[in-house]
């Protein structure tokens, strides 16, 4: 397949034209978001959505988020807008939030990996939404990866993985987020986080009051059936084996300069100076939001040092540095080391 490589800096460039066009045709696009680049598809076709999940190789019991560029597509899209939902839109969309509602029937049931609910985001990239607009209708998208590989979060790293995979991937900005969306159920009377995202915890709790946070977040305690991407598999991993590594810089640095294997540091730039070993600066431990911005790339570039093992340094738990942890975690399908 060729790939066309479509220029779309601006809502109004013509790259944005011709990938609405294609996406209201049936085919497959590669577009940037504000979280991370996401294969997207008329959310209506499934014909189109089959082959976004071919095109990553991902599992079809992984539910797909759907995108949109107003509140007008929401009475398409699902049955009911919990006062909460409305609630949290109006503070948080368009932005990185995607809320769980339960599903309209016309939506096929390949999005949603056929669960009665269906995951839905107005993403705040303008250039997103000029796409969401012109082409006419909700797209469902992915991240634009490889199924399990680190998440894109630059055109090139889009190129790397799916060219001649996908009709068109759109080249744009680096993303501004870093990792994907927050991701929060609203269905039958739940508020419970599934993955965490640039709108932390605390953030919903300041809108809506107490939300349960599911176990899948800091664990591999999922049950069969799950309601968000990014719960259930191994995810966002390079080839090199990956392990997270907690504890302070002074044990991080002495841990990783002991060991015996061939060995990169994946590290704050407060540890740099103290490592000994080839190193990839993620971020600043006190800045969760550099953090998120530079993991996938990080990982990425993991693989092209030829490494055994790659020993990450483990942000916090805290905010933003939830949703770091929680993407290392599934990166390094649960490999802890408490230090």
């Amino acid at each position: 397949m060729k790939t066309l490589h479509l220029s779309g800096y601006t809502p109004d460039d013509i790259g944005v034209v011709v990938a609405a066009r294609l996406l209201h045709d049936g085919a497959i696009v590669a577009i940037p978001t504000e979280t991370v680049y996401g294969l997207a598809a008329n959310a209506f076709d499934g014909k189109a959505i089959k082959a976004v999940f071919e095109a990553k190789g991902r599992p079809q019991d992984n539910p797909l988020i759907v995108h949109i560029s107003s509140m007008d597509y929401l009475s398409e899209l699902v049955t009911e807008v919990p006062d909460d939902a409305v609630k949290l839109a109006e503070a948080f969309w368009p932005g990185p939030l995607t809320m769980v509602l339960p599903k309209s029937d016309l939506l096929p049931d390949i999005v949603s990996a056929g669960l009665e609910t269906v995951a839905v985001r107005m993403p705040s990239n303008e250039v997103a939404r000029a796409v969401i607009e012109q082409s006419g209708c909700p797209l469902a998208a992915p991240s634009a990866n490889l199924s399990g590989s680190p998440s894109p979060t630059t055109a090139e790293h889009v190129v790397e993985d799916l060219d001649g995979r996908v009709d068109a991937i759109l080249m744009s900005e680096p993303c501004e987020v870093g990792v994907e969306s927050t991701v929060i159920l609203l269905a039958n009377g739940q508020k419970r986080l599934l993955r965490p995202g640039g709108i932390t915890l605390e953030m919903l709790e300041s809108v809506i009051g107490h939300v349960d946070l599911d176990k899948a977040v800091l664990s591999d305690e999922v049950t069969a059936k799950v309601s968000s991407p990014g719960m259930k598999y191994k995810h966002y991993s390079p080839k090199t084996n990956v392990v997270l590594v907690c504890g302070d810089t002074d044990k991080f640095a002495d841990f990783v300069n002991s060991s015996e294997q061939d060995t990169v540091a994946v590290c704050f730039s407060e540890d740099a100076d103290k490592l000994s070993c080839e190193k990839i600066i993620y971020g600043i431990a006190s800045d969760e939001l550099t953090l998120a911005h530079g993991i996938f790339d990080a990982l990425r570039s993991v693989d092209k040092l030829n490494k055994c093992v790659a020993y990450v340094h483990a942000p916090s738990k805290q905010g933003v540095g939830l949703a770091v942890y929680n993407r290392l975690l599934r990166a390094a399908a649960f490999d802890v080391i408490q230090l």
